[in-house]
Formats: structure tokens, sequence, C-alpha cells
């Protein structure tokens, strides 16, 4: 087995410029110096900002500049961080800018309470009277939307002082599931002993051997049942937490208040559980398949994720990789695709793995400069699309930032995954349209298929699952886990049909979920795919149309809420429409993969 690279030897074409967004550390820490100095100069307004137009624009143009060296020095820290995690340099950089934000945000605690305390028709006669202020209409609307949910000024700041408390339940499981948990070891492929860890699991329940699979599975499981009671008290704790906020606040529900922020409906909510559950017969004739296929008597909570054809024979370098995703996105249009290309050839992407990288992958970067991406590539199909994805958030951002003001650049969770999802689903349309190999095919739509699986049912199972124990929480219902288990072995049962054995070790799967710790924050992931398929579709069908409606949104950021700027696009994401329509395309490519194995 080679040995990683080191830093230091990965050739400079394969790492991402960082001098593009600072030009070396000297100016950095002269960065992180001019912060500090606007500390200080908050209280020059506080107090003041009714005082005039003058005044208030004054205020949020200083909070802009304030915004925008905040993210130039936090993010180059972390991103020079994640080249090497055990550098202690960057650490240390690191460090200093979360510091630096914690004491601007302290210092700014007073601006939307003071903001808040204007009358309105004083705010509407400042837009009038002054022409510069008026870029932030938006941000001022969305701000008094929320008036009534905010609290007195001392009471804000006794609810800022519950912070540390209240995530307390958040920050221990973290230290559980991270530091703590241990899941012991299991013989491997060769009879060799395998520690299982979070890290390896996945590939472990991809085993061909069926053993590796069930003993990874009864490892995970064991532990979290073992410390059952522990993590049940966790997880109530949080859903306590939130459930005081939502009161103190006058939400109707723990759930209006986490959809409030990008004002989606709950309606929105509500919508695509009921239509994940119209077409769970389809999940259903899937795990028949799977069934079928891997030629067992019973098919287990281990059997639902090794593939159902071996991995296709696809060794595929980084240059090969670029080829194939420039033409699979070709229908976005020469435009598009030459703003890709940019990025392929002018280091946005920091493309190999090496000695202390940051694992996984992801799309960052700082208003005013291009973004970046961090690949961990390896040569094979699943890569191929990561590549395609994260290039799908870099071009949203720059879109974004090239469209936008800085104030409304940046776009909502609610459609952070739509563009990355949407250039997957043009990706991988490409390659079954020209596909001839019957194996290939297959993977193709197992790989499909499982992408279903995996977002729009397992992430709405656990959506429904939220709901179900957040409206307990608020009921005054007791939360252990006793009750926990037993609402998500139904689900579970619910989601996958007779022909799955619900062991009962799936029960306890909850409490491993760290997403639960940010409570209904994982419907967004099911939503996003299904709005991605419906636009992907729209520009295979409209052509130019399509994408000129699509780049409607792309070029939004935020200057609309979600839900409007998806609608310019052609998606309405109000109506189960959208949603049942992806589910469709399910149910037709479950239908080609029976006809095929």
């Amino acid at each position: 087995m080679s040995q990683l690279k080191k830093r230091e030897e990965i050739e400079e074409q394969f790492t991402w410029a960082m001098q593009d967004m600072c030009s070396s550390d000297e100016k950095w820490e002269e960065e992180l110096e001019v912060l500090k100095g606007y500390v200080a100069k908050y209280s020059e307004f506080e107090g003041k900002l009714g005082s005039s137009a003058q005044t208030l624009c004054e205020f949020l143009k200083f909070e802009d500049k304030v915004g925008l060296a905040c993210e130039r020095v936090y993010v180059y820290a972390n991103q020079k961080l994640h080249e090497n995690m055990a550098n202690s340099k960057y650490q240390d950089y690191s460090a200093k800018a979360q510091l630096i934000l914690v004491q601007l945000s302290t210092a700014n605690a007073f601006s939307e309470p003071e903001i808040l305390s204007i009358p309105w028709e004083t705010i509407e006669n400042f837009l009038q009277e002054n022409e510069e202020l008026r870029l932030y209409e938006t941000i001022l609307r969305r701000l008094f939307r929320s008036k009534e949910h905010c609290l007195s000024e001392q009471e804000e700041k006794i609810i800022a002082k519950t912070g540390e408390m209240a995530s307390a339940s958040s920050d221990i499981f973290d230290m559980f599931n991270d530091a703590d948990a241990k899941f012991g070891q299991i013989k491997g492929e060769n009879g060799e002993l395998v520690e299982v860890t979070h890290g390896n699991y996945t590939v472990l329940m991809e085993s061909q051997n069926r053993e590796v699979r069930k003993a990874a599975f009864l490892a995970m499981y064991k532990t979290y049942t073992d410390y059952g009671n522990t993590l049940g008290a966790m997880y109530a704790a949080n859903a306590k937490q939130l459930k005081f906020y939502a009161e103190v606040r006058n939400y109707n529900s723990a759930l209006e208040m986490q959809l409030f922020d990008s004002n989606i409906p709950v309606s929105v909510y509500e919508n695509l559980i009921e239509a994940v559950h119209e077409y769970l017969p389809a999940m259903y004739k899937y795990v028949n398949i799977r069934k079928r296929v891997l030629g067992v008597d019973e098919l287990h909570m281990y059997d639902v994720y090794v593939p159902l054809t071996k991995e296709v024979d696809m060794k595929i370098s980084y240059d090969k990789a670029k080829e194939i995703v420039t033409e699979g996105l070709a229908p976005m249009g020469k435009e598009y695709i030459s703003h890709l290309k940019e990025g392929f050839e002018n280091r946005w992407i920091d493309v190999y793995e090496n000695q202390g990288k940051r694992s996984g992958a992801y799309s960052w970067g700082v208003y005013g400069v291009h973004p970046y991406v961090l690949l961990n590539y390896q040569e094979n199909l699943n890569n191929v699309f990561t590549l395609a994805h994260e290039m799908g958030h870099a071009l949203h951002s720059y879109y974004s930032d090239k469209t936008q003001p800085y104030p409304y650049a940046g776009y909502k969770i609610f459609v952070a995954e739509v563009a990355s999802t949407c250039n997957e689903s043009l990706l991988i349309r490409d390659l079954l349209k020209k596909c001839t190999d019957k194996q290939e095919r297959i993977y193709l739509l197992n790989y499909f298929i499982d992408q279903f699986k995996g977002t729009m049912f397992r992430q709405t199972m656990f959506a429904e699952f939220e709901k179900i124990t957040h409206e307990m929480c608020a009921k005054g219902d007791t939360l252990n886990s006793n009750n926990l288990c037993e609402v998500y072995r139904t689900l579970n049962q619910l989601y996958f049909g007779e022909e799955m054995i619900s062991d009962n070790e799936i029960a306890i799967e909850w409490a491993r979920i760290p997403h639960f710790y940010t409570p209904f924050y994982v419907y967004q992931y099911a939503t996003g795919f299904a709005a991605a398929i419906a636009l992907s579709g729209r520009i295979l069908e409209l052509g130019e149309q399509g994408v000129a409606d699509y780049m409607k949104f792309l070029t939004g950021g935020c200057s609309k809420d979600p839900i409007e700027l998806l609608k310019l696009a052609g998606v309405d994401m109000t109506d189960k429409k959208s949603v049942r329509d992806a589910l469709a395309m399910f149910a037709d490519l479950v239908d080609e993969l029976d006809s095929l194995v």
C-alpha cells in the first residue's frame, strides 16, 4: 500500500490557489488586526441607529465591511488548516479567527433589538430619504417580520446567556459519538480483525460478504443500545431546549420556529412526508428486487447498502473525470461550461488526499474571490459525481456573488443542495443515455436509485421521526429510549415494507444521527433533491429556456426567499407536484432495473 504524500509533495496544479484570497500569512495577520479594531467601533453606533437615515445606513454598510473581513479571515484560516489538520500554525489561526467572530458578535448584540425599536413608519421615511439605504430594504423587512418573536432588550440578553447551556446536549452527543463511542472488532473479508469505526462502517456495509455486513451492523448498534438510556436523555434534552425557545418566542411549534428564518411554510414539510408516503410502494418494489438479486430468504437491514452488481471496472483518472463532468453538464450551455472550465484550469480545486488533509469534500470561499472546492479524489465513478456535485455548489456561489451585492449573495440552506444535485442529475442522465453495456447500466441505475433512497426516502423518514417526537415533547409526553425506539421501529417498517426484516437493532438508529441535534434540518436534503430532479428535467426538456429559468435561481443569492427563487426557475415547492414528479422518476428507474435483473 503506497503511503500518502505529504502536503508539500503534491504538485501545485492539483492544489487550490489560496493566494487568490489572501496573498500571504503576513497579510492575513494584518487583516486580523484590522478586525480587532472593529470591535470597539460598534460602540460608536449604539443608541444612535434610529437617529437618522444616514446613521442607520452607515451602520449597515459598516456591518457589511465587518462581515466581508470576517469571511476572509475565517475562511482563509480554516482552508489552510484543512490542507493539514496537524499544522499547529493554522490551528492557532483558526482559533484566533473563531475568537474574533465571537467578540464581534458580542459587540454587535445591541443592533437588532435597537433597529426593531424604531417604528416601521420611521424606517419607511428613512428609505424615502436615503437612496443608499434602499439597498437594505429587503433585509430590514425580513428583520421586522421577526419582530413578534423578539423579546425586550433585557430578555434578549438573558436568552443570549442561555446559549451555552442550550448547546450542552449537542456538545455531549458529539463528545460521546466522536470520541468515546467504541464499536469493537469484527472479522473482515479475509478473516483479519477489523475495528469498526464511523469512517469504515459504510465500507463494511457495502461488503459482498454478508457475514461481514451482519457483524458490523450488530457491533455498531450494540454500542448505541448499551448507552440507550443516556442517548435518550440527550435527545430529550435537545427537544426540550427547542420547545423552550419556541414557547418564549411565541411560535406555534418548534417546527414553525426552525422554518421561519427562510420563510418556509410548515405545509412544505408536511407535503414532503405525504408525497413520499404515496410512493412507498415503489420503495417496496425496490426492496423486493434487492431481496431477489441478493438471493436471500430474508432481507435484513444490513443488506440495504451492498451494491446489487459488483462495481463496474471504471478506473477514472482526474483528467477523465473533468471530461465526463463537462460532457454531462453540456445542456447547461456554453457560458456555464466556460466557468466550469475556468474552475478546472485556474486552481479552484484542491484535488488529492495528503497526510493530515481534512476528509470528505466541500465548496467554500469568500465574496469577491472565486469559490474553492476541497476534494480527496479517488479514481472511481463515485468521485466523478462528487466533482460534479461540488462544482455545482461552487458555480452557484460564483453566479450569486457575481450578480448580487454582498448583503444578498449568500443563499439559504433550503436551496443549498439544489444546484449540486441538479449537476449530479444531469450527469447520471447523460451517462445512462450513452450507456450500452448491460452491467454498467444496472450499476448506474442502482447508483441513482440509491441516491433517491438515501435522500428522498431516508431523510424524509428522519424528518417524520423528528416531527412526531418533537410533537410528543410539546404535549408533555416523556421522551426516553424505549418510546423513541418504538417510534423509529414503526417508521422503519412503514418505509421499507413487509419484505424487509426490521431487525431489533435498527430501532436505536435514531441515536447515531448527528443531524437530530440541529432539529428540522434534514428535510431540506429531500426537498432540495426533489427540486433538483425537477429542474434538471426542465433543462433537458426546454433547452435554452429551461437554462434561462434556472439561471434566475442560480444568480439570485438570497435576494428573494427560497420558495420564490425556485418559482422563478419553474418549480413550486409549496405544491406536492415537484416532489411527486421526482418520486415518479424513482418509480420508473425501479421498473427499468426490475426489467434488467
